[in-house]
């Protein structure tokens, strides 16, 4: 019969040697071991006091874009609902009142926005398929939180600040995107 995988290692039954009853040789081999690993640089990372560089194409917490006006991009035209495989974003349309110009950038706007996170794969579709960028995907974490509800983010939470009111805020919300 032949083997599987090349990997097949034949079990050797002879009696043991007086060394290997003794185990000192694997106890040394051990120790030896550990002590290379005392000079080798840490892996772990203070987290507070020091954060780990990102990959370029890290996908974090999601970010409803505006414009530099400070008006809201979204649409309500739902290409991000469709193109999210989770299926994890919900959206409600209305139509701009006369004198909301400065508050939404087209006639249609997002009257509610909510995300998901416990189904969010993210997988960066929705910042895809988006024909307004009005959606991105930050650097930043999604937090701990102890409810379900607690993950669920609406509108007001995903939100990036007014540029013209916050500019610190916005700047610091934008990062490097």
């Amino acid at each position: 019969m032949q083997p599987l995988t090349n990997r097949v290692k034949v079990v050797d039954r002879k009696p043991m040697t007086f060394w290997d009853k003794i185990y000192i040789p694997a106890i040394a081999k051990g120790m030896g071991i550990t002590f290379t690993h005392i000079f080798k640089k840490k892996p772990t990372v203070n987290y507070p006091e020091k954060t780990r560089p990102f990959s370029p194409v890290f996908r974090g917490l999601h970010v409803l874009n505006r414009d530099e006006e400070g008006r809201e991009r979204c649409t309500a035209c739902g290409l991000c609902a469709v193109a999210c495989p989770a299926e994890a974003i919900t959206m409600e349309a209305a139509e701009r009142l006369p004198g909301e110009e400065n508050l939404y950038r087209e006639e249609k706007y997002a009257a509610k926005y909510e995300i998901n996170m416990l189904r969010c794969i993210f997988c960066g579709l929705c910042e895809e398929a988006c024909p307004k960028d009005a959606i991105y995907l930050s650097e930043t974490f999604a937090p701990a939180n102890y409810t379900r509800k607690g993950f669920i983010y609406g509108k007001d939470e995903l939100l990036i600040p007014d540029p013209k009111t916050q500019p610190e805020d916005y700047a610091k919300a934008k990062g490097d995107k």
